[in-house]
């Protein structure tokens, strides 16, 4: 046989293989989430009420105490992995999901805002019968964390953990005028349409890991990876989610708080300011405990990441 027509057939009866096997993606989705059997800590994915289907990690002992992750944006849950794999190997249960729209989660047209992002949250928590769990939420996941303790409460929550998050609020408004300045929303928004694959080169080399500070030793490593994370997520979705994660305010969602909280925010953290955002919070959620990392920057998880393992494992051991 020619080899042409040999390798032609080949890549024809593999593609209808491949065909047969995501076919049942495509089937509707139920009314209320469901989730796969994950008997082998394989990564499963949930189907969220409007159809939207969340990826989802699940690392650890099922009878380990639970620790629920939000990323940040333009981010997925690997980021997180350091955080998770420590703690799964002490024995605890740690489970984080692709936002929508972002990593390998299903990029729906609608539905990229807080308030869908935290209903998502929910979804995951019901689907996994998540119970006495710690939320821990990065940037825009700690907002999403905030939102979902605002709208769902937290019967199924223990202790909350920000870490570098956006609460109480990020951008600058008339009731919050010492934000970040709404030229920077503008040119984010600019840059995304513009070319984002840049933005995040740019956003990593830069200010998120502090790399652009003096005497910083930049990491290839972590901004290929920022990179990967962001360009794997939707344009829509992630243009959308700069809206949602710079005037989202979630004042009125710390007051609900009423578990241990504890707020970790680097001092030189140049993408969410200290000042207005974690140093605030403490004074809108009684008893909240605020760790402060001296010139850290706003990728703590990384760049801090023994610190933060051990500041998050004394929590939860509290």
């Amino acid at each position: 046989m020619d080899p042409m027509n040999c390798l032609l057939r080949c890549a024809m009866t593999l593609a209808a293989a491949c065909s047969l096997a995501v076919h049942p993606a495509s089937i509707a989705a139920p009314r209320q989430p469901t989730l796969k059997p994950n008997a082998m800590n394989t990564s499963p994915y949930i189907t969220t009420a409007d159809g939207t289907r969340l990826h989802v990690k699940d690392w650890g002992p099922r009878t380990g105490q639970v620790v629920v992750f939000s990323h940040g944006w333009p981010l997925n849950a690997d980021s997180w992995e350091s955080q998770m794999q420590f703690l799964a190997d002490r024995g605890y249960r740690v489970i984080a999901h692709d936002r929508r729209g972002h990593g390998r989660s299903s990029q729906p047209w609608e539905g990229n805002h807080m308030d869908q992002y935290a209903d998502d949250l929910d979804a995951v928590m019901r689907a996994f019968d998540i119970k006495g769990a710690t939320l821990v939420g990065f940037s825009t996941g700690g907002g999403e964390v905030a939102r979902y303790i605002g709208r769902h409460g937290t019967a199924r929550v223990a202790k909350v953990a920000l870490v570098s998050a956006i609460t109480p609020i990020m951008g600058q408004t008339p009731s919050h005028p010492h934000g970040v300045p709404t030229a920077v929303y503008d040119g984010l928004r600019q840059s995304s349409l513009t070319n984002r694959t840049q933005l995040y080169k740019d956003i990593a080399s830069g200010p998120f890991f502090g790399f652009n500070r003096p005497g910083a030793q930049p990491s290839a490593g972590l901004v290929d990876s920022f990179w990967a994370q962001g360009v794997q997520a939707g344009s829509k979705a992630t243009f959308e989610s700069i809206h949602a994660f710079f005037y989202s305010d979630f004042r009125d969602d710390l007051r609900k708080f009423n578990v241990p909280t504890l707020v970790v925010h680097g001092t030189d953290d140049q993408i969410v300011p200290i000042d207005t955002t974690g140093r605030a919070v403490v004074k809108l959620v009684p008893g909240a405990q605020l760790i402060e990392y001296a010139g850290g920057p706003h990728g703590i998880t990384d760049t801090h990441k023994d610190q933060l393992n051990n500041d998050l494992l004394a929590f939860v051991q509290k």
